[in-house]
């Protein structure tokens, strides 16, 4: 008669094993409300006020976001002023150097959602309309499953 060796192993409780799990992928369209979200956080942080609407949409491996209602009182006297050219040029300056400054969070902030790096970002604002526009190079199309749950790529 063979000896046979069983070995038991212990079992890991039902609530450990869900954290065992990968996290769920987003959707395309969660993927855009959180930069929507975290677009939104840096206007509120670096400016002092939010946008009044947020767009975003994210379109193979580039990234558009179209803010309206971003100007602040000041910005928007000095786009009305007198010196109407100079006021707007200063405006766009300024909004300008705030975006350099805050690239790195800005693109830890895509990449973190997306999981996907971001090789170029581009900004301007309208300082008629008061509306502001990023757009996002992104190293590859960023990889979200559909509604139905199923992977896409």
């Amino acid at each position: 008669m063979t000896g046979s060796l069983l070995i038991e192993t212990p079992r890991r409780p039902r609530s450990q094993l869900t954290t065992l799990r990968a996290p769920l992928m987003k959707t395309q369209g969660e993927m855009e409300a959180a930069i929507c979200a975290g677009i939104n956080g840096f206007e509120l942080e670096y400016l002092g006020r939010g946008a009044k609407d947020v767009n975003v949409h994210l379109m193979g491996d580039m990234l558009v976001i179209r803010l309206t209602g971003v100007m602040t009182a000041a910005e928007q006297h000095l786009g009305q002023s007198r010196h109407t050219e100079r006021g707007q040029d200063l405006v766009k300056q300024v909004r300008t150097l705030l975006v350099e400054t805050a690239r790195p969070m800005l693109d830890a902030m895509i990449q973190g959602i997306t999981g996907v790096n971001v090789l170029s970002l581009h900004h301007d604002i309208c300082t008629v309309t008061g509306e502001e526009i990023f757009v996002a190079t992104l190293a590859r199309a960023p990889i979200y499953r559909d509604t139905k749950r199923r992977w896409t790529e």
